[in-house]
């Protein structure tokens, strides 16, 4: 089984030649290096409750602490967080990446 990244589990097209980059543009999480591998995604796609201006619920979002109380919420977060069980990288530590 592979891990999904948030814009597969989301299907929001935002990943690099996705259905909506020419309208919204490339996800910051598709793009961010120092998050790649974390929880066995590409760049930030398992991760992106800590990368600055992802486009969730139909808006951009801000930096994470404009944005961390929703990403908590998220299922693509709880779903991160089930699949990695023990092995799961809290916010605290991906921060200090």
């Amino acid at each position: 089984m592979s891990k999904k990244n948030c814009w597969e589990y989301k299907a929001c097209g935002r990943e690099s030649s996705g259905a909506k980059v020419n309208e919204l543009g490339i996800c910051p999480s598709a793009t961010a290096k120092k998050y790649h591998g974390v929880h066995g995604g590409t760049h930030g796609g398992r991760a992106c409750w800590v990368v600055a201006g992802t486009y969730c619920n139909g808006k951009t979002q801000g930096t994470f602490a404009h944005k961390h109380i929703d990403c908590f919420k998220c299922d693509f977060y709880e779903y991160v967080k089930k699949a990695e069980k023990g092995q799961f990288i809290l916010t605290a530590n991906l921060l200090k990446k």
